[in-house]
């Protein structure tokens, strides 16, 4: 646990969380800021400021609840669709720096867009590239 984490405190119960699922492994809760109402977080219980730090084992778990939740996240605001997703770093817009991924409801009409919006006006990578950033992801 990390003494100045908000996610810690509210695993730890130090501070109040509208809790909604718990594993062995994590934590989900209603976002206190909600982009719509059901806004849940999932959190491993242990710190870590990136999801590359995440144990496999643990990461799994924290996976099997995002899948089970979205569901019932869905199910429960009667909504017509979830974004799921991770800000994974800082220049990603991770505020909090301990991993936790975002189950918002989503709504017919709500304005929200894809994550294609996210960064609407970069440029596509031609062939070349596209071609060189996957041998490098894969380790080539």
């Amino acid at each position: 646990m990390a003494e100045d984490c908000i996610f810690c405190s509210i695993v730890s119960g130090e501070i109040p969380g509208r809790i909604v699922a718990e594993t062995d492994h994590a934590v989900a809760f209603l976002d206190a800021n909600p982009l719509a109402p059901g806004h849940t977080l999932v959190v491993p219980k242990q710190h870590y400021g990136r999801l590359s730090d995440v144990p496999g084992d643990e990461a799994a778990e924290l996976f099997d609840a995002v899948h089970e939740l979205s569901a019932a996240v869905e199910d429960a605001l009667d909504a017509d669709a979830v974004s799921i997703g991770i800000n994974d770093g800082e220049a990603a817009g991770q505020e909090i720096p301990h991993t936790h991924v975002h189950l918002v409801p989503r709504f017919d009409g709500d304005g929200g867009g894809s994550f294609h919006t996210i960064s609407p006006a970069s440029e596509s990578p031609t062939d070349e590239e596209l071609d060189e950033i996957a041998a490098t992801i894969r380790g080539d």
